[in-house]
């Protein structure tokens, strides 16, 4: 027989589309942070999908380590660079957590 529940992985696609779908709603300025969010919340579907019951809390923690380690990314390049990065972030419009190194 097949399965009579739904997985925690199976719940966050389900609500990755879902924002997919209120990020196409959004201002054309917002959709692409919008859809970075999406695509964040899939990227640890396996590891962070077995100890979470809730697919909210899953995807949330899926985009909070992303978010983390794009930071980490951003604090190593700096050091190196041997800047601050104070002038950085006040002169981005406050994505630049996301943008590629």
């Amino acid at each position: 027989m097949g399965r009579s529940f739904v997985s925690v992985r199976q719940e966050v696609n389900h609500l990755a589309d879902r924002w997919a779908r209120v990020s196409r709603a959004l201002k054309k300025e917002d959709q692409p942070h919008g859809m970075k969010l999406v695509e964040l919340a899939k990227k640890h579907s396996s590891e962070a999908f077995v100890a979470c019951d809730d697919p909210l809390e899953a995807a949330v923690f899926s985009i909070l380590v992303e978010m983390l380690r794009r930071q980490d990314q951003i604090e190593s390049q700096l050091k190196k660079e041997g800047e601050t990065g104070t002038q950085q972030n006040r002169r981005g419009s406050g994505d630049f957590l996301f943008r590629e190194v």
